[in-house]
Order: C-alpha cells, then structure tokens, then sequence
C-alpha cells in the first residue's frame, strides 16, 4: 500500500496587548495570544495569559483592548510564563502583524527576567507583506480583514489571542488558502522570510525582507517598515471609533 509523505510545517502566530506603545518609555505586555498552525490549518493548541505588568495600565489603552488593572491584579507576571511561551515557540516561524512592535516588547520583557530574546528567529510580518502587495492603502488588521473577506465581528475589543486568530485567517488567505502541505513561503512570497536580528526596535523606513537561511554580515541589522504615522495615531483615534460602534484598527 503506496503512502504520500506529507511534510509538517509548523508556524506560531502571536499577537501581544500592551499599557502604551513604547517599552522604552516604561510600558509593558499585559496578554500574549499565541496560535499554532500546522500546513495553514490552525489545529486549537493555543497560548494565552493575561499579564501582570507591574504599572498601572493607562486608561486611554485599557479603553483600546478592555483590560483593566483590576482584571490582571492576580495574573502571573511576565517572567512567571516566558519559558512556558518560549517552550510553545519552539524554533517555529512566527507570523505577526507588525512584528516590529510586538517584538520590542518581547525582547524588553525578556530581557527583565533574563531569558533569551527572539533576536534572529524566523518572522513572517504580515504588515510588511501587506504594504508591498497593497500600497498606498490602509494594511491594518481590520482592513485587510475587509479585503480578504476574514470575519472579524466579534472583534469589538482588541485581545491578544483573538486578533492572532484573526491574523491565522488573514495570513492563509493571504497566501492563497488552505493546503495539505505547505511547502514554505519560498513561493507564496518571492522566496523570502524576514528574520528579526540584532535590537527588534531598530528599524528603517524602507522594508527589507532577508531569504530565508541567508547569512547577514557581522552588525547588520534587516531594515523593517516601522508603523505609520497614521497607524500610530491609530492607537489614540481607535477611542473615538469605538466610541462610534466601529471595530477599526
């Protein structure tokens, strides 16, 4: 009896929820959603904490995803989950949108408690992909949820695990949609997966997206595409769209 040998191919999406948008200037995490997916199937493992951030959490950020300084008063702190979060990790891809920010506050968070950074491990950013194929157009979640028909109706709040269950359906419809076997992003995306080396918040203007098993040169850092003055401001207008029954972001 003849078998097909189907190669697993696993990638984590993730997606964090923060007090504000700088850990340079004291915020913190205060959820990590993780997904897994295996050949672009999201197979129910999942990774979700709510994080005690060790600050007050601003009320202009709780009003974007909800979270309250009462509700994370018992949650366990960064440090008390990072090694449960790197065992889930693995050395799997991880697929964030705007990967940039998300990984300045992880490698922050890591670093206070002494664990390995994510410096150098495979990302896909899908923001990064999204401006390349849509430019010139809003590339947000919730735009681009629009554009490949993800439905994102119950997304009235942000939240870590829910926005990297969103992101799973973007990023497989992105790529064109399900499959039994995903034979890598070497032809979806032009051969390439940008890998996040040296400071994550050391970023460029312009993207640049290294081939995947490429060797940088000693002290390179790959360039990324830093949010937008409008996606930034996002974070600040979100309220008033709330406010207005809208789920934009």
């Amino acid at each position: 009896m003849q078998t097909e040998h189907t190669e697993r191919r696993r990638q984590v999406v993730l997606d964090t929820e923060t007090t504000g948008l700088s850990p340079g200037e004291g915020h913190r995490i205060v959820e990590v959603g993780l997904v897994e997916m295996v050949n672009r199937h999201c197979t129910g493992n999942t990774f979700h904490h709510y994080i005690h951030p060790q600050r007050e959490i601003p009320e202009e950020a709780a009003r974007i995803h909800g979270i309250t300084d009462a509700q994370v008063a018992g949650a366990p702190k960064f440090g008390e989950i990072a090694e449960a979060m790197l065992a889930f990790i693995g050395d799997s891809p991880l697929v964030i949108h705007n990967a940039v920010f998300d990984l300045s506050f992880l490698n922050h968070e890591l670093a206070l408690c002494g664990r390995p950074s994510l410096d150098g491990h495979p990302v896909v950013d899908t923001l990064t992909e999204a401006r390349r194929r849509h430019p010139r157009q809003r590339n947000s979640l919730d735009a681009l949820c629009r554009r490949y028909g993800v439905d994102n109706s119950q997304r009235t709040l942000h939240g870590a695990l829910l926005d990297a269950e969103i992101l799973a359906d973007v990023y497989v419809a992105m790529l064109g949609g399900h499959q039994t076997a995903l034979d890598g992003l070497t032809e979806q995306w032009g051969g390439s997966t940008l890998v996040i080396a040296g400071e994550a918040s050391r970023a460029s203007s312009h993207p640049g997206l290294i081939p995947h098993g490429a060797t940088l040169p000693v002290g390179r850092v790959p360039r990324l595409v830093p949010p937008s003055p409008e996606e930034l401001a996002a974070h600040t207008t979100l309220l008033t769209r709330l406010e207005g029954g809208s789920s934009g972001h």
